[in-house]
């Protein structure tokens, strides 16, 4: 097939299976023909991340860069033992939000 061949195709559904079409496109933030020939061609298709989810993304990678930077200075022999205690704590609060949103 060359890359301009375009092909068009009638698919019949009944009304369960058209509203679940619609609902798990929706869910992955495709189009109904985006999100068939995705399953067609065996792409894994998988529902767009909640808001809770970006937002937790953001603060543990927020949290990972205070991390990184404290474990540098620590490295560089400028860190304390307050700075270690410190990167404890932010872990255990990435720890924590992670759990909260798994128990959802």
């Amino acid at each position: 097939m060359k890359n301009n061949d375009r092909y068009e195709l009638c698919l019949r559904l009944n009304q369960a299976e058209k509203e679940q079409l619609d609902t798990n496109a929706e869910k992955c933030g495709l189009s109904k023909s985006v999100y068939l020939r995705r399953l067609i061609m065996g792409t894994p298709v998988k529902a767009k991340p909640c808001s809770e989810i970006r937002e937790l993304r953001v603060e543990v990678h927020k949290i990972g860069s205070n991390i990184n930077q404290i474990a540098r200075n620590i490295n560089a022999g400028q860190g304390s033992s307050e700075l270690a205690q410190r990167a404890l704590f932010l872990l255990g609060k990435v720890y924590e939000m992670m759990y909260e949103i798994a128990k959802r």
